[in-house]
């Protein structure tokens, strides 16, 4: 799966969780932008993880801000 790919499933999967529905782009941060809180995080996370059927650990979770940094995480883990 290429990263458009990766990139278009998890706009689908943010869509419940993007209550403002804020414009994403590849530098659309979680905290600032889209106002996630931890536990949105961690839900939208899990659905990733679902979705895609891979583990984000925490360190990884850690390392992303972005949307950007997101979608190669994914991408990343998924290709492994």
């Amino acid at each position: 799966m290429d990263r458009a790919e990766v990139d278009a499933r998890i706009r689908g999967l943010a869509e419940p969780f993007n209550k403002k529905e804020v414009a994403i782009d590849e530098d659309t941060s979680f905290a600032g932008d889209l106002e996630f809180d931890s536990l949105t995080v961690m839900d939208f996370v899990a659905a990733i993880e679902d979705e895609f059927d891979i583990i984000i650990s925490m360190n990884q979770q850690a390392e992303i801000e972005t949307w950007g940094d997101l979608i190669d995480a994914v991408h990343e883990t998924q290709s492994k």
